[in-house]
């Protein structure tokens, strides 16, 4: 794949209505991908409703006006494809990825799902069901179950927006009406609010002109008004225990304020250097000295984002990061304090040059794996898109990465020592068996 001539073949248009539509044409392979990316996630959702985004995300695989119930994925997968679609905090994504001759299929799909999704009092309370059982198999029981992804924001955090738990609450999602789900449409899925990106083995003018037959009668709306939802720096550290009588070990994590990745995005790329080098792979130097050197921990992470969404994909505010998993063998401010240390290092004297180089060849090695997939380019460009209004962005960060220098981060890591930070451990409790 050419990322040069990627970057030349990136075409957009607007329809009538709103709808922005995304074409990059790559004929490598005789594949498509075709992602819509809404401007809505967990952040947007109302008060008293939490999960909710995420619920409609389900809701929108139920059928649709000319669709039936279950239609979409057999008819998709009869084409030869896969779909998928995923809720973040800042955008919910619907993809797909089949043969380039199925283009039209996916695009009338799509649009039919966006017109008039089957909405009805069945497929809610089915799909709450749905939601509800996967809170319970990927957090409730599980050990460590959302942490820190629903954990830290909530310490970190003032406003709804940022600190609420975007899985949802069992009363809430019980509580959802059909009311609720057709005004939620009404906001956040109209063609103003949307993204239709077409990656892959096709032509921009008959991408253009397909959006147009099968999306260009939706009716219009005003998009509405989204985020970012700045949060003050914090006044003081915040410190909560949790008791997980699943987890096995204790573990901790920490959450520093980042720059905004909207209005500096270059400054944040300081902090995602920093965090790769203090523990992305064994010759990091949290993984090395903790892990290896010392026998004090069994994990240790550190990354930027926030409801386990990555920090390209949302808006102000970010977190950087720090997950430990550690035996308990010594104490949770011990490591913390060893962590610091390392901080500080970094502070002092920067990174070194094959650190440097090290994160470099690894980050752009990691991007261009990710972005070979056609599924996984038409989701990525639609959701840089709808979150900084660039998919190229795609094709620019590992070369805006290498581009970091060693002053930079050292700046950076100042930065995380001089401020107030989150601190939110796990603690294992004993089980009573007999209760």
């Amino acid at each position: 794949m050419s990322t040069k001539t990627e970057i030349r073949a990136i075409q957009r248009t607007t329809l009538p209505n709103g709808l922005r539509v995304v074409a990059a044409p790559d004929h490598s392979s005789p594949l498509v991908g075709v992602a819509v990316a809404y401007d809505v996630g967990f952040r947007s959702e109302p008060k008293g409703r939490t999960g909710f985004a995420h619920l409609f995300e389900h809701l929108m695989f139920e059928g649709s006006a000319n669709v039936g119930k279950s239609e979409f994925a057999r008819l998709i997968e009869s084409a030869g494809g896969v779909l998928n679609g995923h809720t973040l905090a800042d955008l919910t994504a619907y993809y797909e990825a089949l043969p380039s001759s199925g283009l039209e299929l996916a695009l009338f799909l799509e649009a039919d799902r966006m017109r008039a999704p089957a909405v009805t009092e069945e497929n809610l309370r089915n799909q709450v069901a749905v939601v509800e059982e996967e809170i319970k198999v990927n957090v409730l029981n599980q050990p460590y179950g959302g942490f820190p992804w629903i954990a830290l924001p909530e310490v970190a955090f003032d406003t709804y927006e940022n600190s609420h738990n975007g899985y949802g609450d069992f009363s809430h999602l019980e509580d959802a009406s059909l009311n609720d789900a057709s005004s939620f449409h009404a906001s956040y899925y109209a063609p103003s609010n949307a993204i239709l990106t077409v990656a892959g083995d096709c032509d921009a003018d008959d991408v253009f002109r397909l959006a147009e037959r099968y999306f260009g009668s939706i009716a219009s709306s005003p998009a509405p008004s989204h985020g970012p939802w700045h949060e003050r720096a914090l006044r003081a550290d915040r410190h909560k225990v949790i008791e997980d009588p699943l987890a096995p070990q204790p573990a901790f994590a920490l959450g520093y304020r980042t720059p905004d990745p909207i209005v500096d995005l270059d400054g944040l790329l300081a902090y995602a250097v920093a965090a790769s080098v203090l523990a992305d792979g064994d010759a990091s130097r949290l993984r090395s000295r903790l892990v290896h050197r010392e026998h004090i921990v069994t994990d240790v992470s550190c990354y930027l984002g926030l409801f386990g969404v990555d920090s390209f994909f949302m808006r102000d505010p970010v977190l950087f990061q720090a997950v430990v998993n550690h035996p308990g063998i010594v104490a949770t401010d011990e490591i913390i304090g060893a962590i610091d240390e390392e901080i500080s290092r970094l502070a002092d004297l920067g990174p070194t040059p094959d650190e440097l180089a090290r994160v470099s060849v690894g980050t752009a090695s990691a991007f261009w794996r990710e972005l070979d997939p056609v599924i996984e380019r038409a989701s990525t460009f639609a959701s840089l898109e709808v979150v900084h209004g660039r998919a190229e962005l795609a094709l620019e960060l590992p070369q805006r990465i290498g581009s970091v220098s060693a002053s930079e981060v050292a700046a950076a890591a100042r930065d995380l020592l001089a401020q107030h930070r989150t601190v939110v451990e796990i603690e294992p409790v004993m089980r009573d068996e007999s209760a």
